[in-house]
């Protein structure tokens, strides 16, 4: 685990606009990404990500013009995904202001593409961005019970969502961005089970991601073996703030940044 947490909103962005949904679906507006960004920025968020969530689904190139505004406004590190498919798009994202790129569907449909943006700009800038949902018990392709999924959520791909990670690992990946796509907007709680299982196969940094509703989710996240927590529509429509995550952790024990 990395010394301290990490509390990062998560701007899920369509048209322009940030979006909140259940599973990716019934999407709400949320708010202008850059507008976010800034107020984010001024709570005390550690690094803001934003994911174009219907990029590779309707096979576009992502929103370049959202990120370099919003890296104008704020001064901590911006994790952008969604479309992204070469090193080209890789390069144009770092030069409008990203710090670190999140890839999916473009990595399973070719997982050299893990390679070569390691090779050429370090692990450290490539997060794999794992949309994993549960399969029925016994499915033979998915071994442990978890499988990946594309385009937003909406394809299965019937790989095994641990043997993906431990794979993209070695192909150079950085750090592992798991959503539930269970838990998803459901203000359930994180899937503690599927984030100890992924910590249990790898050693990556791990960001957790879907099902965040109360305060009191974040702590079981990081003791299941989180590095880092992110949520969205808890702190887009003001249910609770960055600050009070982080004292309720502060408060645990836990040492935050």
């Amino acid at each position: 685990m990395t010394l301290a947490v990490r509390v990062i909103p998560c701007l899920d962005v369509a048209e322009g606009r940030v979006v909140k949904g259940v599973n990716f679906t019934g999407l709400r507006d949320a708010g202008d990404p850059v507008e976010l960004a800034r107020a984010y920025g001024a709570a005390g968020a550690d690094e803001l990500t934003f994911l174009d969530i219907t990029a590779s689904s309707g096979n576009r190139a992502p929103t370049f013009d959202i990120v370099a505004r919003s890296a104008e406004e704020v001064f901590i590190p911006l994790t952008v995904g969604g479309g992204v498919r070469s090193c080209a798009d890789v390069d144009a994202l770092l030069r409008a202001g990203a710090d670190k790129v999140g890839v999916n569907t473009a990595a399973i449909a070719r997982p050299a593409l893990i390679g070569e943006i390691a090779q050429r700009y370090g692990s450290q800038v490539l997060v794999l961005s794992a949309d994993v949902r549960r399969v029925p018990a016994g499915d033979p392709a998915t071994a442990s019970g978890f499988e990946v999924t594309t385009h937003g959520g909406r394809r299965g791909t019937g790989l095994d969502a641990l043997e993906w990670l431990v794979r993209a690992r070695d192909l150079g990946a950085g750090e592992v961005l798991l959503n539930s796509m269970d838990a998803d907007g459901t203000k359930a709680g994180f899937d503690l089970e599927l984030i100890a299982a992924a910590r249990a196969v790898m050693d990556l940094p791990l960001i957790a991601s879907g099902g965040a509703g109360a305060v009191e989710h974040f702590l079981p996240a990081v003791r299941a073996g989180a590095d880092a927590l992110l949520a969205a529509s808890v702190f887009h429509f003001g249910d609770f703030t960055v600050a009070d995550v982080k004292a309720a952790l502060r408060a645990a024990g836990i040492e935050v940044r």
